[in-house]
């Protein structure tokens, strides 16, 4: 699934690529994906692209009225061409550009979703979701972070891919996290300290923004569609690895709240039960 790093990297290429281009028309084939009365949808006609966002794994598209906020889900692609035929069989929503191209939206196992919104609630709607701080916000604050979760009994993992926490880690990034911090990502957050958050808060930060810097990560299917290819998997530490990249032991993958997860034994410790 693209995380925080992959959308990011999307979002950049497609600003780079079109810049402050108009919609002037949007043909879908699968209807679920437009999250909402397709009148609402075709709002976006017309409008023109002013300014490219990000929040969590999300995608937003400034037009002067309206807003297009984009899920891509597990492996929603953008592709953009001279035609508007289909790419293949998977493209489900085309955009009609000004420059004589097309944005094709292509997504093997239909899950993203798109919206349309009216600029002024578009705020509301996040808010509906009760998102937590984008994960690579600089005014995230560690010791509010920590008042708010630290009661819960819940495993560290579960805890990082809960967008509740913070908006945009996914797999392969919580067990990063879990890594750098020395922590089994079975550890229960109400066992944690006020240092271990510091430490999830900055190795957030510090991985999350070096997967930007290297164009996201490229694991499986999910690749950037638009020429960009992400480099961040030759840097991993522990995810998808058979041997920890520090110390050399055996990587043990096993399953934490119904995720694959990859830890190092050696390396990261369980924080044990306060007496």
């Amino acid at each position: 699934m693209p995380e925080l790093p992959e959308v990011e990297t999307v979002l950049r290429t497609l600003e780079n690529a079109l810049g402050q281009v108009t919609i002037e028309d949007v043909e879908y084939s699968w209807r679920n994906i437009i999250d909402q009365d397709i009148n609402d949808f075709y709002k976006i006609k017309n409008q023109t692209i002013l300014k490219y966002k990000r929040y969590g794994k999300y995608l937003i598209f400034e037009c002067e009225d309206v807003s297009l906020i984009c899920h891509l889900r597990m492996e929603g692609k953008f592709y953009i061409l001279d035609t508007n035929i289909p790419y293949d069989k998977h493209v489900h929503v085309i955009f009609q550009l000004n420059n004589h191209k097309y944005l094709q939206y292509h997504d093997t196992r239909k899950f993203g979703k798109m919206i349309v919104l009216d600029n002024q609630v578009v705020n509301n709607y996040f808010q509906s979701k009760e998102l937590g701080m984008d994960a690579i916000d600089i005014h995230i604050n560690a010791f509010e972070l920590y008042k708010k979760w630290h009661p819960k009994k819940i495993h560290l993992k579960k805890m990082l891919l809960d967008q509740r926490f913070l908006a945009g880690i996914g797999n392969i990034y919580a067990d990063e996290i879990c890594f750098s911090c020395g922590l089994d990502p079975r550890s229960r957050v109400y066992d944690l300290s006020k240092k271990d958050f510091e430490n999830i808060v900055f190795h957030t930060n510090r991985i999350l923004n070096g997967a930007i810097k290297s164009g996201g990560t490229t694991i499986r299917s999910y690749t950037s569609s638009l020429g960009v290819n992400g480099l961040f998997q030759l840097k991993l530490q522990v995810n998808n690895q058979s041997h920890c990249q520090v110390c050399q032991s055996k990587v043990i993958k096993f399953v934490c709240d119904g995720r694959g997860t990859y830890r190092c034994a050696k390396c990261q410790k369980m924080k044990r039960k306060r007496a």
